[in-house]
């Protein structure tokens, strides 16, 4: 099969396509033909390990000292169940799938086993591949952070980085949970996230939220404190008594089954819609990090693996 390699930690060019043999499920795992996949954030950090000193010996203790010790990278997927293996009897072959491996990585290539019962679940079917491929890494981390602030309906959320891949999916989340929401980005994403649902967008290229009268049950960061850290660093005067400022950096998401199962089911309604920016294919994986890591992108960056 044809893969993705990365060869070392560094820029996008230590990445190279190269044949791989294809691999056969162990017990309880299903093999997937994959068809889309998709350059996120997590993957850039993990390839040109982008940490801070303080973490980056743990970073090449956990990963691989030198280069990532699974070669491939890739976190989610939408694709087809190719193969079951031993005991596996979740999906049948044929089985049209989309998800989510924090752990495993693999799906920078044609083929990838995973367990079967891991973040794994059926397609929605009104969307394409590469729309499936749209929705686990942003869809999950966004819903981990919003249940775990308690959001409800009726409070104000503000969304920084309403652009991302998270943020676009936490914009419609916590509309979707009935909150009143604020989307901050720049000028050129303004219309696309009041499209999402956004009651307010603010250009934070001309105007500082913490300046507003507004105060907001929840502040939610969803690019990273080390992009949003001077934006945020005013930000609890905006908040009301009991609110809070989360960010997806602050530890460890819970991310389950169930919620991507959910996710399907909220993009099968219509009520959360994969953003796409670009489409690469795969033997272009370089440009698509390269345009990753210049850090404007406006929700997903797919990569086409048939």
């Amino acid at each position: 099969m044809k893969a993705v390699v990365c060869t070392r930690y560094g820029p996008p060019a230590v990445l190279r396509l190269e044949e791989r043999a294809t691999p056969v499920p162990r017990k309880n795992e299903v093999r997937i033909r994959i068809l889309a996949t998709a350059v996120t954030s997590s993957d850039c950090y993990v390839r040109g390990l982008n940490l801070s000193p303080a973490y980056k010996l743990m970073g090449r203790l956990a990963l691989g000292w030198t280069a990532p010790r699974q070669p491939v990278l890739g976190m989610v997927l939408s694709g087809e169940v190719d193969f079951v293996g031993p005991d596996a009897s979740s999906f049948e072959v044929g089985e049209r799938v989309f998800g989510f491996n924090q752990r495993r990585f693999g799906t920078y290539a044609q083929f990838v086993c995973w367990p079967e019962d891991g973040l794994l679940a059926t397609r929605p079917a009104n969307l394409t591949d590469d729309e499936a491929a749209a929705i686990p890494y942003g869809g999950l981390l966004a819903l981990s952070f919003l249940r775990k602030a308690g959001v409800r309906a009726g409070q104000r959320v503000l969304v920084f980085g309403a652009s991302g891949a998270v943020g676009t999916s936490a914009v419609q989340l916590a509309r979707h949970l009935g909150a009143q929401v604020t989307g901050v980005c720049s000028t050129a994403n303004l219309d696309l996230v009041a499209s999402l649902g956004a009651t307010t967008v603010i250009d934070y290229t001309r105007e500082d939220f913490t300046d507003r009268a507004t105060r907001y049950d929840l502040i939610f960061d969803g690019v990273g404190k080390r992009k949003s850290a001077a934006a945020l660093r005013r930000c609890r005067q905006v908040l009301t008594p009991g609110g809070a400022c989360v960010s997806v950096d602050d530890g460890r998401p819970k991310l389950r089954r169930e919620d991507l199962v959910l996710l399907g089911e909220l993009a099968t309604k219509g009520e959360v819609r994969p953003v796409i920016d670009r489409t690469y294919a795969l033997d272009n994986i370089v440009e698509a990090h390269t345009y990753v890591d210049n850090g404007h992108k406006r929700g997903n960056v797919i990569v086409s693996v048939a």
